[in-house]
């Protein structure tokens, strides 16, 4: 079957229990600037997730640093390095299942529990 991965991002949970996981609602309660990104993610994986006959896959990536990102250092609440997210999305492509997945180094914002269960996925740290 037909697949496609979309690339989201892993900081647009509503304020709620943590670590947040994939079934955790979006901040849509939001204004100004972050609304506007947590629309942006809402329609980007409704999108990707509700097109059959094609099986989305989401991918919430945590703040990206690393070569070619402009940040040399970890930041915000849920770091990555790029070499992960690059290796989160070969693992998805191999053997990821429809739906949503948390890409980030172990963090107290989000769980990334599904992703090392159901993808293999682990960050270097």
């Amino acid at each position: 079957g037909k697949r496609l991965i979309s690339q989201s991002v892993s900081w647009c949970y509503a304020p709620g229990r943590e670590p947040h996981v994939e079934d955790d609602a979006l901040d849509l309660g939001s204004e100004g600037d972050r609304l506007v990104t947590v629309k942006g993610v809402e329609a980007l994986e409704t999108a990707t997730l509700n097109s059959p006959p094609i099986a989305g896959i989401v991918l919430r990536y945590g703040g990206l640093y690393g070569p070619g990102t402009g940040f040399d250092a970890k930041r915000g609440a849920c770091p990555l390095h790029v070499d992960d997210a690059a290796a989160a999305t070969l693992l998805a492509i191999e053997k990821g299942r429809p739906g949503t997945y948390n890409i980030a180094e172990a963090n107290a914002y989000v769980s990334t529990e599904k992703a090392a269960r159901e993808l293999g996925f682990s960050a270097r740290q």
